[in-house]
């Protein structure tokens, strides 16, 4: 057994830029629970409504194409995978595709949310935000 060339299996400038892009999204949203009243079912709102509009204009490709899952891990990337997809749908489908391509393209992360949500409300005891 030889050794691992660590340099060659990763490529350190795509991490950096993931942890980079993935930690500011992280750092707006803590900002907006820090000094804000919104909930943070507001803020996912806002989060993946954003990511919907810059998807769907286009502009959230840009960030998705420099960072990779540092764009589209976060709430943001959820939002742009919508609205990737209803674009996607209603270019096979015509207008049934705009509502059926979004979920079609999601329907993996909607999965891991349900099962995984499932369990944290299982092993944990929520509480809500003091207003």
């Amino acid at each position: 057994m030889g050794d691992i060339n660590w340099a060659s299996v990763f490529d350190w400038t795509s991490l950096l830029k993931c942890f980079v892009v993935g930690g500011i999204i992280c750092i707006i949203g803590q900002i907006l629970i820090d000094k804000t009243k919104l909930t943070p079912a507001r803020i996912l709102v806002i989060f993946v409504t954003t990511g919907a509009i810059l998807g769907g204009l286009g502009i959230y490709q840009y960030l998705v194409d420099f960072a990779g899952a540092g764009a589209t891990v976060p709430l943001t990337g959820f939002g742009y995978n919508l609205a990737k997809g209803a674009i996607e749908g209603v270019r096979q489908s015509g207008l049934i595709g705009a509502f059926t391509g979004g979920i079609k393209a999601a329907s993996g992360g909607i999965a891991a949310a349900i099962f995984f949500g499932y369990l944290a409300a299982l092993i944990s005891k929520p509480k809500m935000k003091k207003q």
